[in-house]
C-alpha cells in the first residue's frame, strides 16, 4: 500500500502547528462572484451575509460594502455592463435549478426581468463590448442563443438546438460561438448569424471535451480550453481563416490541468487558473501576443471567479482554504501583487480549524486514487466518515467546508476522496466512471474504507459515509453494494432510481446526462442495476436523507421513495426536507440545518458502535 502525505500550502496564514481541541466553527458569511465596474473603481459581488446570496457593492480603495436591493430570491451570478449602467443578475426562484435573468441599475433601481420566462432557464454568457446588450442562453427541451437589450428587453434569436450554449459573439453580432453536446463530450461550433451556417471548430478527435471558448480580439481566431488533444486540459488557438490548420497550443502543463481562462476585454491577456494535483490552485497571467506567462502568488488554496475590469487594469477573484472562507481579492496585472478587497475580512481567517492532508491510495483494480484527510485531536484510529463530492465531474479540494470542521470537532475523522469520475486528474480519469464504469466508482468507496482501516485511521465498525448530489447517490449505492461495510450514512439530494430521475429531472439535465449515466431506454438494464432502489433490501443501517423541496435537478421524490422503502422494512432513517430550497442549499439557515442534522446523525450512530468494536 502506497501512502503519500503532503501538508497543504497556505498563502493567507500558516496552518495550525498541531492538532488541538477546537469548538465547532461559528457560521461565517462568504463573499464570492466578483463583478468589477468597467473603470475598476467599484466591485459588485455576491455575499450570503444577509442570509441568502445577494448583491453588494464596494469601492476598491475604501469604504464598507453596500447592499443593492435585488428582491428576495437568491442570486447565483452577476455581471456589470461595459457601459457601467447595468448589473445583470442570474436569480434562482425558490432556490430551484430553473433560473431567471434580471437587470437593474447599480443603485437597485429599474429592476426588470429579461430572460428565463416560464419553464425556460436562463444563463448569461456576457455582454457585447459596447452598450448594454446581453448574450444569453435559454433552455428547456431545447436551447436558444439570444441577444437581449438590457433596457428594452428586445430579444434576437441567433440559434436554436439541442444541448446548445452561447459562449461568445463578435462585436458586430455577425458570428457566434456555440458549445454543443453532452457532459464530457462537448464541442464548439462557429455560427454565421446571417446565413445560419454552422461549422465545427476543429475535427472530432473521438475523445475529450471542449467546454470554454471565445473569439480573439480581431474575430479571426478562437481560443478554447480543451482536453481533446491532451490528457490534461490546455489552451489552444484556432485560426478561422485557415480552418485546415491544426490548433496551436498556447498554454499547457504536464503537472496541472487548466481549469479556467478569463480573457481581458481587449483580448490582449488572460488569467489562467491551474488545478494542480489534489486540487490546489495556481494563477498565472498570459500575454496572448508574446506567449509570455507570469505566475501570480495565490492568495488561498483554491481560487475561482476570476474576472477582469473592462479596462484590463484590475483582476478580481475569489480565494478560500480549509480555514479561510471565500473572500474577494484584487490583482494588479502590471505587478501581479494580490490584495484583499476588504482588509477587515482578514481576521476571519484564523486557526480555528484543522488543515487536511493529501493521501494517495489504490483502487481495488489498481487505479491511483487520492483524497483529503481531516484528523481529530489525539491518536487514531477514530470514528471516520467518508465524504463523497457531487458531479461526478467535480473534485474534492482543500476549500472551506464547515461541515468537515464540525465533524472533526466531534472527534470524527473525515476522508474526502476523489474517486474515478472526478475532475482535475485528466480526461481518462473523469471518463472512467461512464456507463458500466460506475460500478468501479462504487467499488472505489469501498477501497477507501479498506485503506482507512488498514492505515490505522478508521476504527472498524465506526465507518460512515456522506455525500450530496452525485455523492448522495454514491452513499446509497455503496450501502446496498457493500452491506456491512458502513455503520451509517447521510445522502443529500441523491439519485435513488435512474428511471425516476430521468423521468423527473429538467429535460436539458436529462439530455446532457446520457453520456455519463446511460440512455434510459438503450441502457435500461444497466441503469436498473446501478440504481440503489433496485437493491434497497440490502440496506440495513441508519440513513439520513436530506433534500430541497424545490429540487428539479434531482427531484425530491428520489429521497422520498428511499424513505418509504426503509420505513416499509423498519430500517432506522431520517428524512429532512428543506422548504424554499432547490438542489443547492442557498439559505444559510437551511444550510446550517442540514449541517447540524448531518453532524448529529453521524455522531450518534458512529459512536453507538463503540461499545461493540471499541
Amino acid at each position: 500500500m502506497s501512502v503519500r502525505i503532503e501538508p497543504p500550502r497556505t498563502t493567507r496564514r500558516p496552518r495550525p502547528a498541531s492538532h488541538r481541541p477546537v469548538p465547532p466553527p461559528v457560521p461565517i458569511s462568504e463573499d464570492f462572484a466578483p463583478a468589477p465596474s468597467p473603470d475598476g473603481r467599484r466591485v459588485a459581488f455576491l455575499s450570503d451575509r444577509a442570509g441568502t446570496p445577494g448583491v453588494w457593492v464596494c469601492q476598491v480603495d475604501a469604504g464598507e460594502p453596500v447592499a443593492v436591493p435585488v428582491g428576495d430570491e437568491p442570486v447565483l451570478a452577476l455581471s456589470w455592463s461595459p457601459d457601467g449602467r447595468w448589473l445583470a443578475c442570474v436569480v434562482a426562484p425558490g432556490g430551484a435549478p430553473r433560473t431567471e435573468l434580471w437587470v437593474l441599475r447599480p443603485d437597485g433601481t429599474r429592476r426588470h426581468q429579461v430572460a428565463g420566462f416560464g419553464r425556460r432557464s436562463a444563463a448569461l454568457a456576457g455582454w457585447l463590448p459596447h452598450g448594454a446588450v446581453l448574450a444569453v442562453t435559454e433552455t428547456d427541451e431545447h436551447g436558444q442563443a439570444l441577444l437581449v437589450d438590457a433596457a428594452t428587453g428586445h430579444r434576437r434569436v441567433l440559434a436554436e438546438g439541442d444541448l446548445l450554449t452561447l459562449l461568445d459573439v463578435t462585436p458586430d453580432a455577425a458570428v457566434a460561438l456555440l458549445r454543443r453536446g453532452p457532459r464530457n463530450a462537448r464541442w464548439l461550433e462557429v455560427l454565421d448569424v446571417a446565413t445560419g451556417v454552422r461549422r465545427r471548430l476543429f475535427p472530432d478527435t473521438g475523445r475529450g471535451s471542449t467546454d470554454q471558448g471565445w473569439f480573439g480580439p480581431d474575430g479571426t481566431c478562437v481560443l478554447a480550453r480543451t482536453d481533446a488533444y491532451s490528457e490534461l486540459a490546455a489552451l489552444v488557438r484556432v485560426d478561422l481563416t485557415r480552418p485546415e490548420q491544426p490548433p496551436t497550443r498556447l498554454a499547457g502543463r504536464p503537472d496541472a490541468e487548466l481549469e479556467h481562462v478569463t480573457p481581458s476585454a481587449d483580448g490582449q491577456r488572460g488569467a489562467l487558473l491551474w488545478n494542480t494535483y489534489g486540487g490546489r490552485s495556481e494563477l498565472s497571467l498570459l500575454d496572448f501576443a508574446s506567449g509570455v506567462q507570469r505566475a501570480v502568488t495565490a492568495p488561498g488554496e483554491v481560487l475561482g471567479d476570476a474576472v477582469f475590469a473592462a479596462d484590463g487594469g484590475l483582476l478580481c477573484l475569489t480565494a478560500q482554504g480549509p480555514v479561510q472562507p471565500r473572500e474577494l481579492w484584487l490583482v494588479d496585472p502590471s505587478t501581479g501583487v494580490p490584495r484583499p478587497l476588504r482588509p477587515a475580512t482578514a481576521p476571519r481567517c484564523d486557526d480555528a480549524g484543522v488543515a487536511p492532508h493529501l493521501l494517495d491510495l489504490r483502487a481495488r483494480d489498481g487505479l491511483a486514487l487520492s483524497g483529503w484527510l481531516y484528523r481529530p485531536a489525539g491518536p487514531g484510529p477514530w470514528p471516520t466518515a467518508i465524504s463523497l463530492h457531487g458531479g461526478p465531474e467535480a473534485q474534492e479540494r482543500p476549500g472551506y467546508n464547515p461541515l468537515f470542521q464540525a465533524l472533526v470537532a466531534k472527534g470524527i475523522a473525515v476522508f474526502a476522496p476523489n474517486v474515478r469520475g472526478s475532475s482535475g486528474f485528466g480526461r481518462s480519469f473523469v471518463a472512467a466512471d461512464n456507463l458500466a464504469g460506475r460500478f468501479g466508482a462504487i467499488a472505489d468507496v469501498a477501497a477507501c474504507a479498506d485503506f482507512l482501516v488498514d492505515a490505522g485511521v478508521a476504527r472498524p465498525g465506526q465507518l460512515g459515509c456522506l455525500g450530496r448530489s452525485y455523492g448522495g447517490y454514491l452513499v446509497l449505492a455503496v450501502l446496498v453494494n457493500f452491506p456491512g461495510l458502513f455503520a451509517a450514512g447521510v445522502a443529500e439530494c441523491g439519485i435513488s432510481d435512474f428511471r425516476t430521475f430521468f423521468a423527473g429531472t429538467e429535460p436539458w439535465i436529462a439530455a446532457a446526462a446520457v453520456s455519463k449515466y446511460g440512455d434510459p431506454r438503450r441502457d435500461a438494464d444497466l441503469l436498473r442495476d446501478l440504481s440503489p432502489l433496485t437493491h434497497i433490501d440490502r440496506l440495513d443501517v441508519p440513513v439520513l436523507l436530506i433534500h430541497g423541496a424545490n429540487d428539479t435537478n434531482v427531484p425530491a421524490g428520489e429521497s422520498a421513495q428511499v424513505a418509504q422503502a426503509l420505513a416499509d422494512r423498519g430500517v432506522p432513517h431520517g428524512h429532512l426536507v428543506l422548504a424554499g430550497e432547490g438542489h443547492d442549499f442557498l439559505s444559510r439557515t437551511n444550510a446550517e440545518a442540514a449541517r447540524a442534522a448531518t453532524t448529529g446523525w453521524l455522531t450518534r450512530h458512529l459512536a453507538a458502535t463503540a461499545g461493540v468494536f471499541g
